[in-house]
């Protein structure tokens, strides 16, 4: 079997997790070429200061089999990008997949590209997300034909495992899972909104307000374009 191509999005601002989780089970995996892509060749600054230097830039990547959005603060400029949309439209009618963890659900939904799918995001986006025409599921992964997406951050491993097990076989996954030690046990039972103590969604929204806001903004504003050019 061919090794596909995973083309995985770096951008400034982007989570570490959202990244690295789905990165190490790719990067173990038999059936898969991992490519960092870039919008330039310069180091990306991740959240937290992290600098990050990509494989290949937009302009010079491959045709990719599979094509990876992670999430973060970064975001809200991607989801404007039009050099960012248009390399993922240009690859679209060539990929054999579509994928996502946290908010690059919402960067693929703003590429058109998940227009009439199921998806999912980090909880807080989930509202987000749900202004695209995406038909929005809360769960920790979410299949549709092509298109898989992830929840939060730590869902990418989730993520990275399940989407091998579809590629390489169930043992496969299992056994990176092993190499892993990918065993959680979490300290608190605070890792979703259905199980969170009230005070702490309540202090965790509250933190999170503004951003959501802007993002609103944003997405408000590119839709709105759409439907008035």
């Amino acid at each position: 079997m061919q090794k596909l191509k995973v083309g995985m999005l770096l951008f400034p601002g982007v989570t570490i997790l959202d990244f690295t989780g789905p990165y190490e089970v790719f990067a173990k995996a038999w059936c898969f070429e991992v490519i960092t892509v870039a919008e330039t060749a310069d180091p990306v600054t991740a959240e937290g200061g992290l600098r990050l230097i990509a494989n290949t830039t937009i302009a010079n990547a491959p045709q990719l089999d599979v094509l990876f959005v992670p999430g973060g603060r970064g975001i809200n400029d991607l989801l404007t990008n039009s050099n960012i949309l248009g390399f993922l439209r240009q690859q679209a009618p060539a990929a054999r997949y579509f994928t996502s963890v946290c908010t690059g659900a919402l960067v693929l939904a703003a590429a058109g590209l998940l227009d009439g799918y199921k998806a999912t995001t980090h909880w807080r986006a989930l509202d987000l997300l749900r202004m695209f025409d995406v038909e929005v599921v809360q769960e920790r992964i979410v299949k549709d034909r092509n298109r898989i997406t992830g929840g939060g951050v730590t869902a990418g491993i989730d993520f990275g495992l399940s989407f091998t097990a579809m590629i390489g076989g169930e043992e496969l996954a299992k056994v990176i899972q092993l190499q892993l030690e990918y065993n959680p046990q979490p300290p608190f039972h605070a890792g979703s909104p259905k199980t969170a103590e009230l005070p702490v969604l309540q202090r965790a929204r509250e933190l999170t307000q503004q951003m959501f806001e802007v993002r609103r903004g944003i997405i408000k504003n590119l839709l709105a374009t759409k439907v008035n050019p």
